[in-house]
């Protein structure tokens, strides 16, 4: 029997079947092939080398890129995004390079490469497709905005300024930011023409020649150049300044025309923006006209009208000569001739009162006449008018004619004083006067009881001497007030006396302890 090939002590081991094939030798062209073929996103490396699991991994990749990021907008997507994406897409490439380095592919390793190439381009090319559409989806958003922006400028347009102030702000303020901040964006090369048509919806009062409305818009237009800087602006940053002064004229000179009282601060406006203008060199006509309509009303229906708006506008007047300007002199002197012309025309005024019956205004105009007239014929007439409207005041037929300057008469009427406060006696008919007579000394006050009582007769004490008074007055009816001074005096005291030629007539002034005095 023939020795076994072994000893006792050794084994026989049979060495493990392969798997598969045997890998083959290293192609880097083939590893390449893989890595272009992934860096596709779609995972067609591991398509080519059959290795599904992965090849199923690339393309869920690329579809939640796509849903993140699709559809594009101005914002785009979150940085980490596609930068996860792009190390997801080098670990594939790397990985597949590796796999594909000694691993036979279903397709010729220059074709494979070949395709990777080409296939290269879907990531470059969506990566550059989806930077347009984001620019695309940012100019359409800022569009947008502009839209919006111009909506509510014409949405304004309708209403009020007043209750559109802020809808025009926020929409300058999209202007602004589109213009400073986007430039070159679609929207920023539209905003020009929405600012003048801006413009022209703030002002179009203007335009409707409301030059009062127009005021408050075109003065908030004159500060959009503090918002948008000017050089944006170009003509606009002016656009509103001449408007502004015409209006600022046209207003004030309606209001001075109406007799309202607002022109002077539209004038003064006028003068201290736009000194320089041709509607600032309106203003001192239209007031002097203004002065001379005022003076010619005087001698109209209404004189006393026609004062108290001539010192009105004298008033004024000084008011707008205090603000700076070359027109100072010119609205000082038509402030001093409305000034005068209103004191001159108090005579007018108290003449008018007196006819209409208004005695106390007439007194009040003729005083202040007399206050501000140094001299002429009228003064005097007018002190006469005073003391007939005082008269009136108490004996209201004392002014149905209106007292003359005529003095004297044929006839002595002789005034005593029988109280002791001094006594003004004023007296109108056909002569009109007044005079003083002193306090009575020794005299006292009447009981009212006594002066109802028959027989009782004052002045009537032979061994007193009375303050007196003796006056020539015509025939006719002169109308008597006797008024004590002094405090608390009472009630003024008046008599009717129709003088007749041949009589001698005596007053006797006198005062009760409960009603004041008494004739």
């Amino acid at each position: 029997m023939p020795e076994a090939p072994y000893g006792p002590d050794q084994h026989f081991t049979v060495p493990p079947m392969p798997h598969g094939p045997p890998p083959g030798s290293a192609d880097p062209l083939r590893a390449a092939a893989v890595a272009l073929l992934n860096l596709s996103g779609l995972g067609l490396g591991y398509a080519l080398l059959r290795r599904w699991g992965p090849l199923v991994l690339c393309l869920a990749a690329t579809a939640v890129l796509l849903f993140v990021a699709l559809p594009a907008d101005a914002g785009g997507v979150p940085t980490v995004v596609p930068a996860g994406y792009g190390v997801f897409l080098l670990l594939a490439a790397a990985h597949g390079a590796r796999s594909g380095l000694r691993t036979p592919l279903a397709a010729r390793a220059p074709l494979a490469l070949l395709l990777g190439l080409v296939l290269l381009a879907v990531p470059v090319g969506g990566a550059l497709w989806y930077d347009g559409a984001r620019e695309e989806a940012g100019q359409q958003a800022l569009l947008d905005r502009l839209e919006k922006a111009d909506d509510l400028v014409a949405a304004a347009g309708r209403g009020t300024f007043a209750a559109s102030r802020s809808d025009y702000r926020a929409a300058l303020a999209v202007y602004r930011d589109l213009a400073v901040d986007h430039p070159g964006s679609r929207a920023a090369d539209r905003v020009p023409a929405r600012l003048r048509a801006y413009y022209s919806t703030v002002g179009a009062a203007y335009g409707r020649r409301e030059y009062c409305l127009a005021v408050e818009p075109l003065q908030f237009l004159r500060t959009v150049p503090r918002t948008i800087p000017a050089d944006r602006l170009g003509p606009l940053a002016h656009w509103p300044d001449d408007r502004l002064a015409t209006s600022l004229y046209e207003c004030g000179a309606a209001d001075l025309s109406d007799g309202g009282e607002a022109w002077t601060g539209h004038f003064r406006d006028l003068l201290a923006t736009f000194p320089g203008s041709a509607a600032a060199a309106k203003v001192v006509p239209a007031v002097d006209t203004a002065v001379r309509t005022a003076q010619r009303g005087v001698s109209g229906a209404a004189p006393c009208a026609a004062v108290d708006r001539l010192r009105a506008l004298g008033t004024r007047l000084t008011d707008l000569a205090s603000a700076p300007g070359d027109a100072v002199a010119s609205l000082t002197a038509a402030a001093a001739r409305a000034g005068r012309a209103g004191d001159a025309g108090a005579y007018e005024c108290g003449v008018d009162q007196f006819e209409d019956g208004d005695f106390a205004g007439a007194r009040g105009s003729m005083r202040s006449y007399v206050s501000d007239t140094r001299s002429g014929a009228k003064r005097e007439r007018a002190k006469k008018i005073a003391i007939g409207a005082e008269v009136a005041q108490t004996l209201p037929d004392a002014g149905k004619t209106l007292p003359t300057t005529a003095s004297g008469g044929s006839i002595s009427v002789t005034v005593k004083n029988d109280s002791p406060r001094d006594i003004t006696v004023l007296y109108t008919g056909p002569v009109t006067g007044s005079f003083t007579l002193k306090a009575c000394g020794g005299c006292t006050a009447y009981s009212l009881g006594a002066t109802i009582t028959r027989g009782f007769k004052p002045c009537s004490d032979s061994g007193r001497d009375y303050p007196r008074r003796t006056i020539q007055l015509p025939v006719g009816t002169t109308y008597f007030v006797h008024q004590p001074g002094g405090i608390g005096a009472g009630t003024p005291a008046s008599d009717t006396a129709r003088l007749r030629a041949g009589y001698v007539y005596t007053e006797c002034a006198y005062t009760t302890r409960t009603f004041g005095s008494g004739t």
